[in-house]
């Protein structure tokens, strides 16, 4: 662990006396302010702090270090404005993990884009649907679709994810047509396995409409969804940012245009805002500009 940084987030928290503040001076989470004092109290092989509930107060041997580390920093200071900054190529390896889904039909194809433009970055991407423990795997950034933000992490808003009621132009040929959500109802309807019971909601003029379903096939994976419906399986709610050129190509109809469907946040989570890797500066840069405003690329669709 970053021995400069355990320094800095040490002397933090001794003038704050606390871990939480010191990790809102710091935009670290509290989880990653603990984990560095774990480290520099190893490093010098002494307690540092007394914690109580309430507060942190200094030990003998944390007395004596909080001078040595205010020196240190102070050095470390020096160095950088003598050298007038660190390295402007950026260059590491990027360790990133999203759900499949994104990570197949947008941050794959980012990625490489990204390294287009910085070609010492090395990346090494993990797809996976489960909340990955950030300090843990050491991963440096996880992109995640929520509305339900983890309070220990820091978050920056990409884009928002928006959802459509669609189905295969052969599906819709072959089975009544749909105008009302109740005629839903009549119809062979896709679920998500980990919803909770089949029914599908929906805001229509400002109001609220629930309409339950019989859901005939379920999966936890938005690509099994996709190609489900596109067999003419049924009628489906897929993401846009999957499905946009399946609408644009005709391969898709959306259904019930005047139905919105709830939004959920795409947002990049990491751990701390200080001494990031100028990589994951411009990394971050790089996808709130591909995917960020009001209407992301992906949902400028057709109708």
């Amino acid at each position: 662990m970053d021995r400069l940084t355990a320094a800095s987030v040490f002397v933090s928290v001794a003038e704050h006396g606390s871990l939480t503040q010191a990790a809102e001076q710091l935009d670290m989470s509290v989880a990653m302010v603990s984990r560095y004092l774990a480290a520099i109290e190893k490093w010098l092989g002494a307690r540092l702090l007394h914690r109580t509930t309430r507060r942190v107060s200094l030990t003998d041997a944390g007395q004596s270090a909080l001078h040595s580390c205010r020196q240190l920093l102070g050095l470390a200071d020096d160095i950088a404005q003598q050298a007038g900054a660190a390295s402007q190529v950026a260059r590491g390896t990027l360790r990133i993990t999203s759900a499949l889904s994104f990570a197949e039909a947008q941050l794959a194809p980012a990625l490489v884009d990204f390294q287009a433009r910085h070609p010492e970055v090395a990346v090494n991407l993990s797809a996976t649907d489960r909340s990955v423990d950030l300090a843990a795997e050491r991963i440096d950034l996880a992109v995640r679709i929520t509305n339900a933000l983890e309070p220990t992490l820091i978050a920056r808003p990409l884009a928002v994810c928006r959802s459509v009621l669609c189905a295969a132009p052969g599906y819709l040929a072959a089975h009544p047509p749909i105008q009302h959500p109740d005629d839903l109802q009549q119809h062979r309807c896709l679920s998500h396995a980990f919803a909770s019971g089949a029914r599908f909601n929906f805001q229509r003029a400002g109001e609220r409409i629930e309409v339950p379903v019989s859901a005939s096939f379920s999966t936890n994976e938005t690509a099994i969804m996709r190609s489900a419906v596109l067999a003419g399986g049924g009628i489906g709610v897929l993401p846009t940012y999957y499905v946009g050129e399946d609408l644009r190509q005709g391969r898709l109809q959306r259904l019930l245009p005047d139905c919105e469907l709830d939004t959920l946040g795409i947002h990049a989570l990491f751990l701390s805002r200080q001494y990031q890797p100028l990589a994951l500066r411009l990394l971050l840069d790089f996808l709130v500009e591909r995917f960020g405003g009001a209407l992301p690329f992906w949902d400028r669709l057709p109708g």
